[in-house]
C-alpha cells in the first residue's frame, strides 16, 4: 500500500514539474518584433515661444468723485456705452457741520479784510486828489527854489562864494527830487490800494463759493456741479463697483478716493502676459504673435509684440519678463471681453514647405544626428542627416534623405507576431 502510493506521489510530481517547464518556455518565448517605418513629408514648421495672459483694453480710467457723500443715483450700468461728460451718478452731500462752521467763519473774515480794502482806497483817492501827501514836500521845494534865486543874486554881488552857493544849489535839487518821489509813491499807493481791493475781493468770492459748495455741490459762477460725476472718456462701462446708498469719498492728495465705475475703451485692446527668462532673450520688438482665448476655443487672433520689460521677475523661483501686444481684431466679428484669460504663440522662426520628420525617430551621438534607413525586410542602418529648425515635434531635414527614403519608426513597437 505505501509502495502504491509512493509511486502515484512521484508521478503527480513528474507532471507537475513538467507542466512547470512547459509554462516558463511559452512565457520565455517572445514574438518576433516587426518595425514600421515612415517617409519624410513636406510641412511647414514655426518655431515659436509661449507667453500666458490675459486680455486687456489699451485705454482704461477709473470714474472718482471730486466730493464726498452718498450716491444718490446711478445712470449707468456695466456694459453700457458713454461718451465723454456724460453723467455716471448724482452723490447727495453730507458736509461736515465742522467745514460748515469753518467755511462760515473764512467767508466772514473775507469780508472784513475786503471792506477795510475799500476804505483804504477811498482814503488814498482822497490824499490823491487833494495832494495832501505832496503838499508839504512841493511848498518845501518852492522855497529852496526862492532861496537858490536870492543867493544867486548875492553871489553875482560878491556877497557869498562859489562853495556857498553850490550847498544851496544841491538843497534845491534834493527837495525837488523828494517832491518827484512823494508824486510817485502817490500814485503807487493808488495803485496798490486798488490791487489790494481786488485780491480781497477774490478771496470773499473763493470763500463764498467755498460755502456755497460744500452746502449745494455747486458755484453760482461755474455751471460744473462737482456732485454729479461725469465720463471723462469715450468707452464700454466695464463695472461699477458701488450701489445707490452707497458711502464715497472723494479723491484728493490723501487717499486715491472711492472708484464708481470703470471706463475702457474697448476698440482698442492689448495682451499683457509674462514669459520665461530662456525665451526673452530670442524675443524682438514687432515679431507676430498668434493669441489663443481659452473662452474662444475655435477662434485665433494675430497680434504684434510691442513691449518687452527690460526687468524680470522672480515668481516661485522662476524669473518672468512682462510683454505686451496689440492685438488685431479688426476683420472679426467676435467680442473680445477685457480679462479674458489667453496664450501667445511668439513666432521665432518659420519655415515653409521643408522635408521634416519627427523629432522621436532622430539618433543623437556626439552632436550628429542620425536615423535608421530601412536596407532590407526588417533591416536597418544607420544614415548621417543635417538638421535645421524645429517645433518640438517636427525637424527640418535638410540633407541625408528625401521624400522617398524609408526611416524606421523609433518611438513605438508594432505588429507583434
Amino acid at each position: 500500500m505505501k509502495k502504491g502510493c509512493l509511486i502515484v506521489a512521484l508521478a503527480v510530481l513528474g507532471i507537475f514539474t513538467i507542466w512547470i517547464a512547459y509554462y516558463f518556455i511559452v512565457q520565455n518565448k517572445k514574438d518576433p518584433v516587426v518595425y514600421e517605418y515612415v517617409k519624410p513629408e513636406i510641412n511647414d514648421i514655426i518655431k515659436k515661444a509661449v507667453a500666458s495672459g490675459s486680455i486687456k483694453p489699451r485705454k482704461e480710467v477709473n470714474i472718482k468723485p471730486q466730493v464726498s457723500g452718498v450716491i444718490d443715483r446711478l445712470y449707468v450700468e456695466a456694459g453700457e456705452m458713454v461718451k465723454k461728460g456724460q453723467k455716471i451718478a448724482l452723490i447727495k452731500l453730507i458736509p461736515s457741520e465742522v467745514n460748515i462752521n469753518s467755511a462760515k467763519s473764512n467767508l466772514e473774515l473775507a469780508r472784513i479784510r475786503y471792506n477795510d480794502a475799500i476804505r483804504e482806497l477811498e482814503r488814498q483817492k482822497t490824499i490823491n486828489s487833494q495832494k495832501l501827501d505832496v503838499q508839504q514836500a512841493e511848498a518845501n521845494y518852492r522855497v529852496a527854489q526862492k532861496e537858490l534865486t536870492r543867493q544867486k543874486s548875492l553871489h553875482e554881488q560878491g556877497v557869498i562864494s562859489d562853495q556857498d552857493l553850490l550847498q544851496f544849489e544841491l538843497d534845491a535839487e534834493l527837495k525837488k527830487n523828494t517832491f518827484d518821489n512823494i508824486k510817485i509813491s502817490s500814485t503807487n499807493n493808488l495803485a496798490s490800494s486798488e490791487i489790494e481791493v481786488e485780491i480781497r475781493k477774490q478771496e470773499l468770492d473763493a470763500a463764498r463759493n467755498n460755502l456755497q459748495l460744500l452746502r449745494e455741490g455747486k458755484t453760482s459762477n461755474s455751471k460744473q456741479i462737482s456732485n454729479v460725476v461725469n465720463s471723462t472718456m469715450d468707452g464700454m462701462v466695464l463695472d461699477v463697483p458701488v450701489e445707490e446708498g452707497s458711502s464715497v469719498i472723494e479723491r484728493n492728495n490723501f487717499n486715491e478716493g472711492t472708484n464708481i465705475a470703470v471706463i475702457a475703451d474697448m476698440g482698442s485692446l492689448i495682451f499683457e502676459g509674462t514669459i520665461d527668462e530662456s525665451d526673452v532673450g530670442k524675443l524682438k520688438v514687432g515679431m507676430p504673435l498668434v493669441l489663443k482665448v481659452g473662452a474662444i476655443s475655435n477662434e485665433e487672433f494675430n497680434g504684434i509684440l510691442e513691449f518687452i520689460a527690460p526687468k524680470g521677475v522672480e515668481e516661485e523661483g522662476t524669473v518672468n519678463f512682462k510683454i505686451k501686444a496689440d492685438i488685431q481684431n479688426e476683420n472679426s466679428n467676435t467680442f473680445l471681453r477685457a480679462g479674458y484669460s489667453a496664450n501667445a504663440d511668439i513666432i521665432l522662426q518659420r519655415k515653409d514647405a521643408v522635408v521634416s520628420i519627427n523629432e522621436r525617430d532622430i539618433i543623437f551621438k556626439e552632436d550628429k544626428a542620425f536615423v535608421e534607413v530601412v536596407s532590407g525586410e526588417q533591416e536597418f542602418e544607420e544614415k548621417e542627416i543635417q538638421t535645421g529648425i524645429s517645433d518640438g515635434v517636427l525637424i527640418e531635414v535638410t540633407s541625408g534623405i528625401d521624400t522617398t527614403t524609408q526611416i524606421k519608426m523609433r518611438s513605438e513597437r508594432v505588429n507583434e507576431k
